[in-house]
């Protein structure tokens, strides 16, 4: 290297952070909105199974039972809503419990409103019969259930607070109402903001007595009760058959909770088992009153 060279030159100093260009993608075009899925269900059947069509066909064929076999007579069927969601809840008796059929298709024939009936999951379960107590508007008895259908959906929802104690009755505690469980009802009611319609029937109890029942037999079928009814009398037929005993049904005075802010996480406990106590008591004193006034259990 000569002697006069200089220092070679310094490279350019780099600078500390990257340039960032932007990239610049082609235009796309707008991709149009995709198609929703269709439809898992089939027909007419609702998310809760419901299917209008066999309701419809349910309600013909029901309807000269609950006219001609029942002769079913209401007092009262003005103090249910014809619009927006309320609570029916009623006493159950009967070893196939009647009452249910009866006041569902009375509520639907009479106020044009369809009506969904809570009941135990054992229902839903069975095979063929399952299926076709979903079509005619059975829903699993769950809390979630209920508020949905009365909150989201306003709709008439019928509870049985006996619960299977119910229609597990012998003929000798007939209209002896048994405790309306832990008043989840109540609390059920009140979160939906809707109004609870207290129901006595009379007649139910005498559709199908139980004479006694066989808890072994139960417990091996994974049922509530195995009854032995008065019925079975009549032969194989007879256990499915029931007596044409006269229905009175009373609807009472709706139960409100103006007071109490439907949507609240927890409400007053000692509350709820007062109403709760207080709605038994209501039907119960009315199915003492309609027993007074009965000439007839197959007349009235």
């Amino acid at each position: 290297m000569a002697a006069d060279e200089g220092p070679e030159p310094a490279p350019p100093a780099r600078t500390q952070t990257a340039e960032i260009v932007p990239l610049r993608l082609p235009p796309v075009a707008d991709e149009p909105a995709p198609e929703p899925l269709p439809d898992p269900r089939t027909g007419d059947v609702d998310e809760w199974g419901r299917s209008e069509r066999v309701r419809s066909f349910v309600r013909q064929a029901y309807d000269p039972m609950y006219r001609r076999w029942f002769r079913a007579e209401w007092e009262g069927l003005d103090k249910i809503p014809t619009e927006g969601g309320a609570l029916l809840v009623a006493n159950h008796a009967g070893a196939i419990p009647s009452d249910a059929p009866t006041i569902m298709h009375g509520v639907e024939v009479e106020l044009d409103r369809p009506v969904y009936g809570l009941a135990d999951h054992f229902f839903k379960s069975m095979p063929v019969l399952g299926t076709l107590w979903s079509r005619t508007g059975g829903v699993v008895a769950h809390p979630d259930n209920a508020y949905r259908l009365l909150r989201e959906q306003q709709q008439l929802v019928l509870v049985f607070p006996e619960g299977s104690k119910g229609p597990g009755k012998t003929y000798n505690e007939r209209y002896r109402l048994r405790r309306f469980g832990r008043g989840g009802f109540v609390e059920i009611a009140m979160r939906a903001g809707v109004p609870i319609i207290p129901i006595a029937v009379v007649g139910a109890e005498e559709s199908m007595p139980i004479l006694f029942k066989v808890p072994s037999i139960a417990k091996a079928l994974g049922a509530p009760y195995f009854p032995v009814t008065a019925n079975m009398a009549l032969g194989p037929v007879g256990a499915f058959v029931h007596f044409p005993a006269k229905f009175k049904l009373r609807v009472l005075d709706p139960v409100t909770f103006d007071d109490v802010e439907p949507d609240q996480p927890r409400y007053s406990r000692s509350r709820i088992m007062d109403e709760s106590e207080a709605i038994r008591q209501q039907i119960q004193e009315a199915l003492f009153d309609m027993l007074r006034q009965r000439r007839s259990v197959w007349f009235g």
